[in-house]
């Protein structure tokens, strides 16, 4: 590659008023506002990558604010020696104290790195599942910082896994390009939807080719019974129908909860309390069994992920694009789910969020696991339209991007109409 530089870093507060249909609505989070507080890199020969972090409306313009923050870092270098650019950003001594490695701060290191990311895969003139997924194992292990894993992943152990899995490496490649990869869609199942809604989306998801479907649960018990009952009357009786609670109940409260659901055979309860809660998980995993634990999307580091994988506090690995450290801390997160044999369901509840955790779980494909057995990706049919690469769904699967990025860039026109609050769409509401 030619020598470049990136020359201006521009921030967007962007947010869809997607309270008014109750779109994104459960029982923590009754009326989102999905948001994305945005940032362009913009180099000296023309190149641009695109990022952001996933909001839900109030406080989209503090995450902004913190983005502009990191500007010193990526102003006049290039997306060349990316792990060695994220660790810079992470270690900053002052920003860091704002965590440390969590949090707003931290939100905002993962859309710089990964706009850089994307930045980096257009340069390279590849979708960034394949551009990682052709990296060597050497290459992979030098983007992550090991700090704080030895205990439970070194670096050894990480190489033994990605070299473990170069083995079939482009037979894999060839089948995502052919078949994508499995979903699962969170569309019917908003907890501000009425029955008859309820209803017809099921119906439509199970028409549309998708084989799990998840509902939003924890506000009321009654109705949490009731709906549960209708999505099974749609589906039938073996149809994986996973629930989501959202962070909503303790630890007691949680155990009651599931255990009521139980006759209708949920798939398994998502987020059943704080995030935090390591312990908390772990007890609840051991009241519950069969029913299995998921959570992972607001698990703010891979550090709490490594004491949830050995403490046993989950079944399936939620991560989240755009809350930890971007790309390079995801990839730590995947080595990590391989080493205890964790399958990983990426949290994509959000604007944008499809769009890249199609990549880290194609990747995760094609050099770590090397299979996608138990594994599905959320879905989410909403604001899809305002990106310039949108994910596509044949048959309740992924289809693998075949655009160079990391599909994480919106189309102008949809970034000045929904930023805020001058955009047309918030001078107008």
């Amino acid at each position: 590659m030619s020598d470049y530089r990136i020359v201006a870093v521009e921030t967007h507060d962007i947010r869809f008023p997607t309270s008014l249909e109750l779109d994104g609505s459960d029982a923590m989070n009754p009326d989102p506002d999905y948001s994305a507080a945005y940032v362009v890199l913009r180099t000296d020969d023309g190149f641009e990558g695109h990022g952001f972090a996933f909001t839900i409306g109030r406080g989209n313009d503090v995450q902004t604010a913190a983005i502009k923050a990191l500007e010193p870092y990526v102003i006049g270098r290039d997306a060349e020696d990316l792990g060695a650019l994220y660790k810079e950003m992470v270690w900053d001594s002052q920003l860091r104290w704002l965590g440390p490695e969590k949090g707003v701060m931290h939100m905002a290191v993962s859309a710089v790195v990964n706009a850089l990311w994307d930045l980096k895969a257009k340069r390279e003139g590849k979708p960034l599942w394949l551009l990682l997924g052709e990296m060597s194992p050497e290459e992979i292990v030098e983007l992550v910082d090991f700090s704080y894993l030895s205990d439970a992943l070194t670096r050894d152990e990480a190489l033994a896994i990605l070299r473990k899995g170069a083995v079939g490496k482009a037979e894999r490649i060839a089948r995502l390009k052919e078949s994508g990869y499995p979903a699962y869609t969170t569309s019917p199942g908003w907890l501000g939807y009425d029955d008859d809604k309820l209803r017809r989306l099921c119906k439509e998801a199970l028409d549309d080719g998708f084989t799990q479907i998840k509902l939003k649960v924890g506000a009321d018990l009654e109705d949490d019974v009731r709906r549960f009952k209708v999505a099974r009357e749609v589906c039938g009786p073996d149809f994986p129908i996973a629930i989501d609670a959202n962070q909503r109940w303790d630890v007691g409260a949680a155990i009651r909860w599931i255990h009521a659901l139980s006759e209708f055979g949920p798939h398994w309860v998502e987020e059943p309390t704080s995030p935090d809660d390591v312990l908390g998980h772990a007890t609840i995993a051991r009241a519950i069994a069969p029913i299995k634990v998921a959570t992972g999307e607001h698990v703010q580091n891979r550090m709490i992920f490594k004491q949830m994988l050995q403490a046993g506090s989950l079944s399936y690995l939620q991560l989240d694009s755009a809350r930890v450290g971007g790309v390079n801390e995801n990839i730590a997160i995947l080595l990590l789910a391989a080493r205890f044999g964790v399958p990983v369901c990426p949290h994509a509840g959000g604007v944008g969020l499809c769009e890249l955790v199609q990549h880290l779980s194609m990747f995760d494909f094609v050099a770590v696991a090397g299979t996608m057995e138990g594994r599905v990706i959320e879905y989410v049919d909403h604001l899809h339209e305002h990106f310039v690469d949108p994910v596509v769904i044949e048959q309740g699967r992924y289809a693998a991007p075949s655009r160079p990025g990391f599909s994480a860039e919106m189309r102008p026109e949809s970034i000045a109409a929904h930023s805020f609050p001058d955009g047309e769409v918030w001078r107008n509401s």
